[in-house]
């Protein structure tokens, strides 16, 4: 087959590619070619992620990008292919999965790059193997630069292209190409795989693999008698930890937590039916596909680590050693508390590395709770707050209903930083609680006005979601609280 187009003059340098993931052999992926998308155009770019890989701006008008972006033309160097995984879906083993709608392009540029929505591949199980232009396309795409904006680890998205093509999911859409990256997109479900089918060489060859690129620490760790593959779960557990503290310390919900949508390297991918919190409710359910509850917000850190179970059973082939095993998934126990802690602690402007108050943090939460209190204001409106402590700036009790029990909860704020340190503490709150974050409505109004062909508002919150502590002042309107109509906003599986 043939995977390389005469077509494809770029307006960059050539990139070096590399294929070191299906180099692992055919039990792991197979070639797929993209399926052209007629007539394509661009929707939205990221800038500055092409900046930050080293691309030349004039990718961002080069028709020859453009169509390889789409699936027309095939980058040179390239070897398209599709990657088989399994996985737990709902706490239900599905079986065999695989990408039914991503194609691997390559490495390049320190990045694994994966077309998704550009046809169907050996793995789509009946589907179109595309993507519309309006959940799975354009909010992933805002979604995944803002969540790189917020310090929280993800994967990437360079950019997305549409087509008047109809799609049809509940109605009949558009069809759109997200171009995303991430140094791999292996996921635990490709473990569990190979696991579930007792294929124990392909198994340990996934591990290796993973080790050797990922983790080489494991690879000479001395902790678990010298078991790199222990070690290696020890450390996803850690990374795993890491991301779901910083998504409860931001208001992120998921919504889809499957072990198939869970990075081997800690990274939030697969962004669905997700939401940041708009009213602070623990059990809010994002996901109307969700009828049990099962990924609402309060339970992510539950979930995180009964997928980790699911992924210690898979390794545990490797590993051999069940109580080893077990020792490796309890450093969720301790890290996830003592990572929540810290991310707490910087949003309350504590020095770098100080944990917040359990009480104090605890205290705030039901507060929020009980009043239904916007997450992301709130924090904003404290870190302003906290630089001069005004009795007549009444902008955070405002939010409240029980005035008392703020009242009485600032002041025990307040005792964290005397009158000289005020300003730096609002400082570091400023860089640590955003002012602007993909609110529910903000992605539908991107959506709507990319369904007339304006594209404006696609670009202008990629700005302030790029950059979300900062204040923005033109744009202003994206940091408000969200209108009533945000509420009826419906986010499935199917989006």
């Amino acid at each position: 087959m043939n995977f390389t187009s005469p077509n494809a003059t770029l307006a960059s340098p050539a990139l070096a590619w590399t294929h070191r993931f299906s180099a692992l052999g055919a039990h792991f992926s197979m070639p797929t070619l993209p399926t052209p998308l007629p007539t394509p155009y661009w929707v939205g770019q990221s800038a500055k992620l092409a900046a930050e890989l080293g691309l030349e701006p004039e990718w961002m008008a080069s028709d020859a990008w453009l169509q390889a972006l789409s699936g027309n033309d095939v980058l040179p160097g390239t070897k398209p292919s599709s990657s088989v995984y399994s996985g737990h879906q709902f706490g239900v083993w599905a079986g065999q999965l695989g990408d039914g709608r991503a194609i691997l392009l390559g490495e390049a540029l320190g990045q694994e790059w994966q077309l998704k929505g550009a046809g169907p591949t050996a793995f789509s199980r009946r589907g179109d193997g595309r993507a519309v232009l309006r959940s799975s396309s354009i909010r992933e795409f805002l979604c995944s630069e803002a969540m790189h904006g917020l310090h929280i680890p993800s994967t990437r998205a360079l950019c997305v292209t549409g087509s008047d093509a109809p799609v049809r999911r509940e109605t009949l859409e558009t069809a759109a190409v997200v171009t995303r990256l991430a140094p791999s997109f292996i996921r635990f479900g490709h473990f569990e795989h190979f696991s579930f089918k007792q294929q124990h060489e392909q198994l340990k060859t996934l591990a290796d693999h993973v080790i050797e690129r990922f983790y080489p620490d494991c690879g000479d760790s001395t902790d678990f008698a010298n078991n790199p593959y222990a070690a290696l779960l020890a450390a996803v557990t850690e990374r795993s930890a890491e991301m779901v503290a910083h998504w409860q310390s931001t208001g992120f919900c998921h919504g889809v937590m499957n072990t198939d949508n869970m990075s081997i390297l800690g990274l939030t991918m697969d962004y669905g039916p997700f939401q940041f919190l708009d009213a602070y409710a623990p059990g809010h359910i994002c996901n109307h596909s969700d009828n049990q509850g099962r990924y609402a917000f309060d339970q992510q850190p539950q979930v995180a680590y009964w997928n980790l179970y699911c992924l210690g059973q898979a390794l545990l082939p490797l590993i051999q050693d069940q109580d080893e095993a077990v020792a490796a998934l309890d450093g969720f126990q301790t890290h996830f508390p003592q990572a929540l802690a810290l991310r707490f602690g910087a949003k309350l402007g504590l020095p770098a590395g100080q944990a917040a108050p359990d009480a104090l943090v605890q205290d705030i939460r039901n507060l929020l709770a009980v009043d239904a209190v916007d997450f992301t204001i709130f924090w904003r409106r404290l870190s302003h707050w906290v630089a001069a402590q005004d009795a007549t700036d009444s902008s955070v009790r405002d939010l409240f209903l029980d005035r008392a029990a703020i009242d009485a909860w600032l002041a025990r704020f307040a005792q964290l930083h005397p009158p000289e340190s005020r300003g730096l503490a609002s400082r570091r709150m400023l860089g640590a609680n955003p002012k602007y974050v993909l609110r529910n409505h903000l992605g539908e109004l991107a959506i709507r006005a990319a369904q007339q062909k304006d594209f404006s508002v696609i670009a202008d919150l990629l700005k302030v979601l790029q950059s979300p502590f900062d204040e923005h002042s033109q744009y202003e309107a994206y940091a408000g609280f969200p209108p009533d109509w945000a509420s009826g906003i419906a986010i499935s599986c199917s989006s």
